[in-house]
Parts: C-alpha cells; sequence; structure tokens
C-alpha cells in the first residue's frame, strides 16, 4: 500500500483503509457494509474463478449467452440478480453452487 505523505493529508487525501476505517465507525454504515458482506463474497469467489481459467468477462459473458456489460454489472456489485444469474456464471465456470 502506498504511503499517505504529509502533503496528501493536507490536500484532503486519505487511504482507502483509512477511508473505510473511519466510515465504519459509523454504526449505520458499518450495518450495511455487514449486509452486503455476503453478496460481495459471492461476487469475489466468482471473478476469482474467472480470472484462475483466463476468462475475460467477453469470453464468459459469451459463454453463458449473456451481455458482457450485464456480467461487469454483476461484478461490480451494481446490481442485485436473480439466482437464475448466478447459476449461469458458476456453470460457465464449471462450478457448482452451494451454499452451507
Amino acid at each position: 500500500m502506498a504511503m499517505i505523505t504529509k502533503k496528501m493529508k493536507k490536500n484532503g487525501f486519505i487511504s482507502f483503509q483509512e477511508f473505510k476505517k473511519k466510515s465504519l465507525s459509523n454504526p449505520s454504515v458499518k450495518k450495511a457494509y455487514d449486509a452486503l458482506e455476503f453478496d460481495f463474497q459471492i461476487i469475489r469467489a466468482l471473478i476469482d474463478a474467472r480470472s484462475k481459467k483466463n476468462l475475460t468477462q467477453q469470453e464468459l459473458a459469451k459463454k453463458i449467452g449473456v451481455e458482457q456489460s450485464a456480467l461487469a454489472r454483476f461484478e461490480s456489485g451494481k446490481v442485485d440478480p436473480r439466482l437464475t444469474f448466478i447459476k449461469k456464471v458458476t456453470s460457465g465456470l464449471g462450478l457448482k453452487l452451494i451454499v452451507r
């Protein structure tokens, strides 16, 4: 991680880690963050699996029959996908979705 210089702090710049720590000290932000953790764990796992298979978003999207932009929105967390979409992605990656 890059060092935060006095000049950066003087200009109002802080690291992401500092921003996250400060933000999560607010109970309402922490509650919302915690509520989204499950979603982001799934997204992170699927992005990692796609990367390990050396597939681009475009390649995976074509393989599962969706637009690349739909996959990008999913991976960025901008949409709350239906279970059928998640099943398409996992199937396209050769994975099986198991909830424990």
